[in-house]
């Protein structure tokens, strides 16, 4: 599963959620997933700069 695939379920996950513990729980995996595909975004836009990550 690809990781916008993830965050595409979660989010229908999220819109059907009614129990309070397992909204929030849905709501930290999708912030998780969201900031994953930020730094995946962020790596491939610095190679296609041709930058080199710090590390």
């Amino acid at each position: 599963m690809t990781l916008e695939h993830h965050i595409e379920e979660l989010r229908a996950e999220l819109r059907n959620c009614w129990d309070h513990e397992e909204r929030r729980q849905i709501e930290a995996e999708l912030e998780v997933a969201v900031a994953e595909l930020n730094i995946w975004i962020e790596e491939l836009t610095q190679d296609l700069r041709g930058e080199k990550p710090p590390f």
